[in-house]
């Protein structure tokens, strides 16, 4: 059980160090104004409301 524990926290580690790069990477670098074109592609920036359909099965 132990090892698998110190698995899991190695790997929350590095997910860690890899969250901490990308959040540098978009704020810091030169590259940057190719990273914020991400969330247009995938409609985070945009305010509008899109038309939903409901059903109902009964």
């Amino acid at each position: 059980m132990k090892r698998i524990e110190r698995i899991l926290l190695k790997l929350v580690v590095i997910q860690f160090i890899f969250l901490l790069i990308a959040q540098f990477m978009i704020l810091y670098t030169p590259f940057s104004p190719y990273l914020g074109k991400i969330y247009e592609y995938e409609g985070v920036s945009k305010n509008h409301v899109t038309k939903t359909i409901e059903t109902f099965d009964q």
